[in-house]
């Protein structure tokens, strides 16, 4: 993405507010949108390729053997080898590549080991939950990080500016499963206000469930997010069309939120696309600690079943996610930015 100094050299929106309202937008930031996806499609097939062989590697170099772990340790190795050879295991490394890649390419993640049954219908019962509780994440992250950021820069130097910066400090050196496990028992096991677990049956249950890990989830993220939105409000606070606001008798709130933090909302917002990235690779502490039945959890216990599979093609989703998580970020910023060209 690229920026054209030349076609505006005031933040967007500062005199021409219609230009933010979506069909409005010059024509250099709808510059072909759906080839600019299309681009960054195919440059992803190298980095699933990239992923696709780093995971098949790393699988077959843990000790261990998919048909004693699922036969037991007091099987006759007689019936071992029967399964290695019915799993294709006993063929060789490159041909069980090949095998893989090919099944890949026609969208086939293959057969689990230990459920027996197909790998996306496992990776479609499960994507629902991880996928709430980044989402939920996200939301709680943007909650947060708002107001923090607008009191920080509004009050520079001074304590409330102090303390923002203090908590922000606190919150990257803080674990976040160590974070989770505070949050339980404060809320769940002493107060009784969230369940201790579990994901629930109705959508109520669902949401009260996400509460929790996704507040400890946002916490991961949401001190990044502070300091660069802060930063970049303190960058325009004393930029000239903000003493023009002021000087028409807006309000000092309305200011910094409608003005000043909307137009420094543009890089934290890339920024906020590489942390949801980040917190979809997250998910599979955050889910253990919750006991939340997501593809985190999933992969963790397939990991210890040796489930090859089943942990590669969790791979692959986590990989695409990623990759539409950015191409997301990247629109989002050209519909908020008329200055950023997409290519």
């Amino acid at each position: 993405m690229t920026v054209d100094l030349e076609e505006s050299r005031a933040p967007f929106g500062l005199f021409n507010t219609h230009a933010l309202r979506p069909g409005r937008l010059p024509a250099l930031a709808r510059t072909s949108p759906w080839r600019y996806v299309v681009q960054r499609v195919l440059a992803a097939i190298p980095v699933l390729f990239g992923v696709a062989v780093l995971t098949f590697s790393l699988l077959h170099l843990v000790p261990g053997d998919p048909a004693r772990t699922l036969l037991g340790i007091h099987a006759p190795q007689s019936a071992v080898s029967a399964l290695r050879r019915q799993l294709g295991l006993d063929e060789p490394l490159w041909r069980q590549f090949w095998h893989y890649l090919d099944d890949l390419v026609h969208g086939n993640l293959g057969t689990s080991i230990y459920y027996d049954a197909p790998t996306s219908s496992l990776i479609l019962s499960r994507l629902p939950v991880t996928a709430s509780l980044v989402g939920v994440a996200t939301l709680f992250s943007l909650v947060i990080t708002l107001p923090l950021a607008v009191l920080a820069a509004a009050r520079q130097n001074k304590p409330a500016d102090h303390a923002v910066r203090f908590l922000s400090l606190l919150g990257l050196g803080m674990p976040s499963f160590w974070f989770g496990i505070i949050l339980l028992l404060l809320f769940a096991v002493s107060l009784h206000v969230f369940p201790v677990g579990g994901w629930g049956t109705t959508v109520l249950e669902h949401l009260r469930s996400l509460v929790l890990p996704g507040l400890t989830a946002a916490i991961g993220i949401c001190p990044v997010l502070i300091r660069s939105l802060r930063v970049g409000m303190l960058d325009l606070i004393d930029a000239d069309f903000v003493a023009a606001c002021r000087a028409k008798g807006l309000r000092n709130s309305y200011v910094l939120v409608g003005h000043v933090a909307r137009n420094a909302m543009i890089p934290t917002l890339s920024l906020l696309g590489v942390n949801i990235a980040f917190l979809i690779g997250e998910t599979v502490v955050i889910e253990q600690v919750f006991n939340l039945n997501g593809l985190g959890l999933l992969m963790l216990s397939s990991i210890d079943n040796r489930d090859f599979p089943v942990v590669q093609g969790i791979a692959v989703i986590y990989a695409l996610g990623v990759v539409a998580i950015n191409i997301i970020t990247d629109l989002l910023t050209a519909w908020l930015d008329p200055r950023v060209r997409l290519g």
